[in-house]
């Protein structure tokens, strides 16, 4: 095996590691996010994951997984079509505006939201025009993709 095949390997090996450790599949290493799912976001995480969506906006991307923290903008009627939805807007400390729509078939309803309140999230970014939409704030089933989260009055939602 030459030194370049060698080197390749190597990346590989790493990229794996990196995307398992970001998954929360390795065993000892950070939980999706990169931060322990207790207590409330940390500022680092929040402004990391609020440039990360003001970037994805900009660039129009989707399937983002993204943590940060907004204010209750305005809370909406949930969606009853197929799985049921908590729906509201969050402000990010950007003045971008996500449309949060959060599963309560899988995870348990955020009483008494009101406008005004914060809430920390995890979970993917999809783009639109309007700002972008927020799901998969709640642990899958199945196990195939990243589980998120909602945080609100000291208590996670998952």
């Amino acid at each position: 095996m030459n030194k370049k095949n060698i080197g390749l390997i190597l990346t590989l090996v790493i990229g794996l590691f990196l995307y398992l450790n970001e998954q929360g599949l390795i065993p000892g290493g950070s939980p999706p996010g990169g931060s322990v799912q207790t207590g409330e976001p940390s500022s680092a995480g929040t402004s990391a994951g609020t440039q990360a969506i003001a970037d994805a906006y900009r660039a129009q991307r989707s399937d983002l997984q993204v943590m940060g923290e907004g204010t209750v903008k305005k809370v909406l009627s949930d969606d009853l079509d197929g799985s049921r939805h908590q729906r509201f807007l969050l402000r990010l400390d950007n003045d971008l505006t996500l449309l949060v729509a959060h599963n309560i078939d899988l995870a348990p309803r955020i009483d008494n939201l009101r406008k005004g309140d914060r809430v920390g999230f995890y979970g993917e970014y999809e783009w639109n025009n309007q700002g972008g939409v927020l799901h998969w704030t709640h642990h899958d089933p199945g196990g195939r993709h990243a589980d998120g989260w909602l945080k609100h009055g000291g208590r996670t939602y998952q």
